[in-house]
């Protein structure tokens, strides 16, 4: 059986795209609390730094037990910001980027937009670049 064709509608989950990844789907409020513990931010730090960890990798230099660990790791899973897959019997986590940066775009870069054109402008005007 062949792929359904792709929408380009990012809202779509592609279950047969992500069968191999456990991924949960896409709401920005529950982003925004798991990005809101520092905890779970520094675990998001130590994925960036390297993808594919297991829970007892993760949980070296953190200063919590294993089952705080796997607590906040459900809170990250939950708001889609990490995914994992089985792979024998360890179970590897991988940083998932597309949420946080579909909160950039929508939160952050709509209100920086007009401040960077507007110091684009200054700049201009005050090296004598102006069009008007």
């Amino acid at each position: 059986m062949s792929p359904a064709p792709l929408t380009g509608n990012l809202e779509v989950p592609y279950s047969w795209g992500t069968k191999w990844f456990h991924i949960a789907g896409m709401d920005d409020d529950a982003v925004f609390r798991a990005l809101a513990d520092a905890n779970r931010r520094q675990l998001l730090d130590t994925l960036h730094g390297r993808n594919g960890q297991t829970l007892g990798e993760l949980c070296q230099g953190m200063d919590m037990t294993r089952q705080a660990v796997a607590k906040h790791l459900a809170v990250l899973e939950e708001a889609n910001l990490v995914s994992w897959k089985r792979q024998g019997r360890e179970k590897l986590h991988f940083i998932n980027p597309v949420p946080i940066n579909a909160i950039a775009e929508r939160w952050i870069s709509k209100f920086e937009h007009p401040r960077l054109g507007a110091l684009s402008e200054l700049k201009k005007r005050l090296e004598g670049e102006s069009d008007v």
